[in-house]
């Protein structure tokens, strides 16, 4: 029995459970099912009792339960020997203070550099950092924000690479890529909610060689639903590509939108449940 919880891929056993914890009646069919689809916006409380009570889940999200938010994905490059620009994760304002000293300083990378915030996608709250007072408001930010209960950043290098970034997409055993670039000289954000425009056909062999890296990326991890992002550096783009962060929930435009997602969605799930010698 396939049991599917997406509420756009019909299986054998449907169950609803958006807005809701898992139940009694939940764990009895995971249980029972040989194969159980899960949808992108699973909780972790769902997703660990389907991962306790059948060996076939779909999408596999240990690395992002395992390794949460930019922090723990800086964790999970370094573990995996992923190539990544020099990043130092810091859990607190407090630790980066700790571990760098007092106000006023330019941080353990020199500047210019980048900051994220752990939370987010697309581009949301980070910033180019390029003096020390740069440097003190984004702090400050974060200090602010820990007050909410979002805690975590990283300071990562900058690595020029022509105001462009590369999507890589990974839907079961397919992946797909296409250049995001920034088109606004004021703006280095390269997302497509920051003003970038797609690009599908410029430098195949560096595609490639993105394509070829995340493969191998997530053979090492097991992932097999997400959106990836490259850089390419500038200077030496043959030296990349390296990877930025990977986006559990990624946008569908670059994949023909969301009609074209799902149809390329429910492929993937056929072919892997075909693996198990199972169907829909």
């Amino acid at each position: 029995m396939v049991l599917s919880f997406h509420p756009n891929i019909v299986a054998d056993k449907n169950i609803l459970c958006a807005g809701r914890l898992p139940n009694d009646e939940d764990r009895a069919a995971i249980s029972r099912a040989q194969a159980v689809i899960l949808p992108q916006g699973c909780r972790e409380a769902l997703y660990r009792m389907c991962r306790n009570h059948c060996p076939n889940i779909f999408p596999n999200y240990d690395a992002r339960f395992d390794f949460p938010g930019k922090v723990g994905q800086a964790r999970l490059f370094q573990k995996v020997g992923a190539p990544f620009p020099h990043t130092y994760p810091f859990d607190t304002v407090s630790d980066y203070y700790k571990g760098f000293g007092e106000k006023g300083g330019t941080g353990p990378l020199g500047l210019p550099c980048i900051f994220k915030p752990d939370w987010g996608g697309e581009g949301e709250g980070v910033f180019q950092v390029k003096t020390a007072e740069d440097l003190e408001q984004v702090l400050k930010k974060a200090q602010s924000n820990e007050q909410s209960g979002q805690k975590g950043f990283v300071l990562q290098t900058y690595v020029p690479s022509k105001n462009r970034s590369l999507r890589v997409v990974v839907i079961g055993d397919e992946f797909f890529s296409y250049w995001r670039v920034q088109e606004d000289p004021s703006q280095f954000v390269t997302s497509l909610n920051a003003g970038a425009v797609i690009d599908r056909d410029t430098d195949p062999y560096l595609q490639k060689a993105g394509r070829a890296e995340v493969k191998q990326f997530c053979m090492d991890t097991k992932i097999d639903l997400a959106g990836f992002d490259l850089l390419f550096p500038e200077d030496e783009p043959e030296t990349g590509p390296l990877f930025l962060e990977i986006n559990y929930f990624f946008g569908r435009r670059g994949l023909g939108g969301s009609f074209e997602y799902y149809d390329l969605l429910e492929e993937g799930v056929r072919s892997w449940l075909n693996g198990l010698g199972l169907s829909l």
